[in-house]
């Protein structure tokens, strides 16, 4: 396996990024998006892992507005002040609009890699950068093959520009795994969702991961790691990938 440390452009500055890829051929490209925790050890190897069956893998600081990695000095804990203060600057970093703006620097930056193969990428995003990855897919539909979201939050919301109003804009598949109990992701949110999908006319699923809680695919998540659904989000990831990337 081979990593690379590098920078990349970005609507407005520069993302620190890593990249994995298993030799030294192209490869099909994957671009992953982290969670509200960004790259970080446990996410990295999640990427790792991806990359040795076969696909170049790209995860960016997608929260380089907000600051250099690591983005959390301090070891997190739900309801502390410090730690919910910088959860809201971590979200504030990185709303829709920027999301837009950035998506199209990180498709070409992986595109446009000797060791990545074809015209076309996928995309995942993980809790807050399902979103992410959705609206890279919107934007750039003609270079993004693919599309998946797991444990992603505020897919739905009351904003014009929720996320699942640009899944008409999406030409690629799309994927989303569903957490149970999920405050951002609520059973009349995912309906809506699904509701959209279906008028849209393009291939997705949607599906819900039952006894699978918020952040259940990431390891350093004790609390909520479910490592039979991590294995099956696995699963559902290749399948996608290989069916539209190769």
């Amino acid at each position: 396996m081979m990593e690379y440390k590098t920078m990349v452009d970005a609507a407005d500055g520069s993302a620190e990024t890593v990249i994995y890829t298993p030799g030294d051929k192209p490869y099909p490209g994957l671009l992953f998006y982290t969670d509200i925790f960004g790259v970080r050890p446990a996410q990295q190897g999640m990427a790792e892992k991806i990359a040795a069956a076969g696909y170049t893998v790209m995860m960016p600081n997608v929260f380089y507005r907000y600051g250099k990695l690591p983005l959390l000095d301090f070891e997190f804990q739900m309801g502390e002040e410090r730690s919910m203060k910088t959860l809201g600057a971590l979200f504030g970093a990185l709303p829709g609009a920027a999301m837009e703006r950035d998506a199209p620097y990180y498709v070409e930056a992986l595109l446009n890699r000797n060791d990545v193969s074809g015209s076309k990428i996928a995309v995942v995003g993980y809790c807050f950068t399902g979103a992410m990855a959705l609206r890279t897919a919107a934007v750039e539909p003609d270079k993004v093959a693919a599309a998946a979201s797991f444990h992603g939050g505020r897919l739905v919301t009351e904003d014009a520009d929720s996320p699942h109003t640009r899944i008409a804009q999406v030409k690629g598949e799309l994927y989303f795994g569903h957490a149970v109990e999920d405050q951002s992701a609520t059973p009349a949110q995912i309906a809506k969702l699904d509701d959209t999908l279906k008028g849209w006319g393009g291939v997705f699923a949607s599906e819900m991961y039952e006894g699978a809680l918020h952040g259940w695919t990431v390891p350093e998540r004790q609390d909520v790691y479910n490592e039979k659904q991590a294995e099956r989000h696995y699963e559902k990831l290749f399948d996608l990938l290989k069916r539209t990337i190769g």
